[in-house]
């Protein structure tokens, strides 16, 4: 894939996250199916942020549900970059006005007191790398029109990743069975989303453990204080209103968010 075809993608998601206006998919660009050229688009994005003065605070997990790879027809997960002006904590206000289409999911996420290198690193090794875990909200959000997506346009698209929010108890995860946690996604105190940990590639770990292959292959191998966003334990929600979502993870307590507008 040439440089200036990987540019111009990456233009395109770029003036659309500008802009709040969301833009067409990108895989005419770089192909439905080209996942290199697709996190080379998002390594160009990655570079602009950093050149731009933000910092790197963590990554995330996607696709981390069977029902949605068999969607997309994948057999894997995928992973983003997280931000420094990306991150929320427990109880703040986040604007609707600076997402394209933002959706909520109820997440562990998992805070890293080592450095994990090896490129066929286990859930062991994430284990032993893991500081502590709190409960999350992440807020994903295509830049592409109506989620109209393949895995080449949301991994060019940073994953889809918008915004995180975090709880505020760390949790240590010795004796946790992180397959077993269950979540409640609350808005306005209906429940709108459920689901446990096994929904996500079986366990949060494993999702890791996944991603710190992945990223030790790629060059960006998972870093002590990152946090590491693990993968839906329920189904993502869109957000097209104002309001509070709390998410209650058993094991690890709970973590909300509210959604207001700027005018």
């Amino acid at each position: 894939m040439s440089t200036a075809t990987i540019s111009q993608a990456a233009a395109r998601l770029s003036d659309a996250a500008s802009s709040r206006t969301g833009c067409a998919p990108v895989r005419d660009l770089i192909g439905a199916g080209d996942l290199d050229a697709a996190y080379a688009v998002q390594e160009e994005l990655t570079r602009q942020r950093l050149a731009a003065g933000r910092h790197i605070v963590g990554r995330k997990i996607g696709l981390t549900s069977p029902v949605v790879q068999q969607q997309l027809g994948v057999g894997q997960p995928d992973f983003g970059v997280l931000f420094d002006d990306m991150f929320f904590s427990d109880t703040d206000t986040v604007s609707l006005d600076s997402f394209v289409s933002p959706r909520v999911e109820g997440e562990v996420a998992f805070v890293l007191s080592r450095d994990i290198e090896n490129p066929n690193a286990t859930i062991i090794d994430v284990l032993a790398a893991t500081g502590f875990l709190l409960p999350a909200i992440e807020i994903v959000d295509s830049r592409v029109t109506g989620w109209d997506i393949t895995i080449a346009d949301t991994i060019a698209d940073n994953a889809s990743s918008g915004a995180f929010a975090l709880g505020t108890t760390a949790v240590d995860p010795v004796g946790l069975d992180l397959t077993e946690v269950a979540l409640r996604l609350e808005h306005r105190g209906v429940v709108i989303s459920s689901g446990s940990g096994a929904a996500c590639l079986g366990s949060p770990v494993r999702a890791v453990a996944w991603l710190a292959r992945e990223g030790a292959r790629r060059g960006r191998p998972l870093l002590a204080g990152e946090v590491v966003l693990s993968g839906a334990l329920g189904p993502m929600i869109g957000v097209s209103e104002p309001g509070t979502y709390r998410a209650d993870i058993s094991g690890l307590g709970h973590v909300e968010v509210t959604f207001e507008r700027n005018y």
